[in-house]
């Protein structure tokens, strides 16, 4: 049986819970007989009401991030569901085991064509709330990003800490992937957002090509979450 599979429909047993964590998050076991994955788990049940955001909707922004960096081939986020679990319907991604040695701030701020990556996936899902610990590193090298619920919001509101690319002109290839994000964006996240926020997607995708280059920080919203980690 696939990963993909036993993360989906395996039965999910809770092992503890992220304390500081915003919303309920939770580190579970997802299993089939002997095969077992561990996941993040972060039931809709647990999250925490915000004034910019749909209520309840957070999980489904975390599965449309997931959806959309497959589609674009970026392969950014791990492999996310909408599922049941012990305390309902949530969030349930793969969990990611990082390489302790990497310095994620330094990686952060580097020229690395992951986190170049991650900074255009970023300003193309509205994400406001790219921190330093968001970024998974792992022993082979690939990179992740995790904690996708609040993005898409129809209004700018980017607050990353990857503004190194602030002001760069795209490379034919990210033209070409922002090309393809026009045509493919809303079938990525159709029911997981609201029909104003695919529009605003789309608008994004938009401004992003004819700007030609990266985003700079806005005057009018917090560049940087806070607190950064």
């Amino acid at each position: 049986m696939l990963l993909q599979e036993i993360v989906a429909t395996g039965d999910l047993r809770i092992e503890g819970r992220f304390v500081d964590a915003s919303n309920a998050t939770l580190y579970a076991i997802t299993s089939e007989g002997e095969k077992e994955v561990p996941v993040i788990y972060k039931p809709i049940a647990g999250e925490r009401p915000l004034w910019d955001f749909p209520d309840g909707n957070l999980a489904n922004r975390e599965v449309a991030a997931y959806q959309l960096s497959e589609l674009l081939n970026l392969h950014l986020v791990p492999y996310t569901v909408l599922r049941d679990g012990p305390f309902g319907l949530g969030m349930v991604q793969e969990w990611i085991e990082i390489d302790e040695s990497v310095d994620v701030a330094i990686l952060a701020q580097s020229d690395h064509q992951e986190i170049r990556k991650m900074a255009l996936f970023d300003a193309i899902i509205n994400n406001t709330d790219r921190k330093y610990g968001h970024i998974l590193p792992t022993q082979s090298g690939k990179i992740f990003g995790c904690d996708h619920g609040v993005t898409f919001h129809e209004d700018p509101k980017l607050r990353t800490v990857l503004w190194q690319f602030a002001s760069m002109p795209f490379t034919i290839q990210e033209n070409e992937l922002l090309t393809l994000a026009k045509l493919k964006a809303k079938e990525a996240v159709i029911d997981l957002v609201t029909l104003d926020e695919i529009a605003a997607l789309i608008r994004r995708i938009d401004q992003l090509l004819e700007l030609g280059k990266f985003p700079e920080p806005s005057q009018d919203w917090p560049a940087i979450p806070w607190p950064p980690f």
